[in-house]
């Protein structure tokens, strides 16, 4: 038992020392960013990444679970982008999985570099899962900060996210649905 503990410690710290390189090399390999990614949560976020957008006409955009379909396309065609360029995705149910759900999309289309949209209380929690998350599959971002009135969010926070996207990386689960499974296992020992 010692030992299984002690190599998965060892497994988790080399995965783990590999992020920092694997970063370095796919931003060397991507020097500039090939999409734009948003974090759903305000559509000032949407209206910043739909500027960008025309700022950078050859780069797709991603909303993770961001406005409804509709706002959404209303916002980014009144800045003038096409639909065609616009990739909008509601798998994601907090800041953690808006970057598991689409880490091997972006890995599918070769994808080594990230704009990260997302608000300035926002970021510093955004940027830590990115780091594990994106950098442990070799894709490396640039972050966004759109302004907001917000004060910065707590880092417990932080931690608590950066724990399951550690946790996402050795089982590929977020925790996200821990709540939902704890309930499923308390129905079935009530119905016994």
């Amino acid at each position: 038992m010692r030992w299984a503990s002690i190599s998965l410690a060892a497994l988790l710290a080399i995965v783990l020392l590999m992020i920092p390189v694997r970063l370095a090399v796919a931003a060397h390999q991507a020097p500039r960013p090939q999409v734009i990614l948003t974090l759903g949560g305000d559509p000032s976020r949407e209206a910043a990444a739909a500027q960008l957008a025309r700022h950078y006409p050859s780069l797709d955009v991603w909303v993770s679970t961001g406005e409804t379909r509709q706002k959404s396309q209303a916002i980014f065609r009144a800045a003038g982008i096409p639909d065609d360029r616009l990739h909008l995705d509601y798998r994601a149910i907090d800041t953690v999985t808006n970057f598991t759900t689409l880490v091997s999309d972006f890995e599918q289309r070769q994808i080594q570099h990230v704009y990260v949209v997302t608000s300035d209380f926002h970021m510093p929690r955004a940027k830590a899962i990115a780091t594990i998350v994106l950098g442990s599959r070799g894709i490396t971002f640039t972050p966004v900060v759109v302004p907001s009135a917000r004060a910065r969010e707590s880092s417990a926070r932080i931690w608590r996210d950066v724990g399951r996207s550690v946790l996402w990386i050795m089982t590929g689960r977020t925790g996200a649905t821990l709540h939902e499974i704890q309930d499923r296992v308390q129905s079935s020992i009530i119905e016994r």
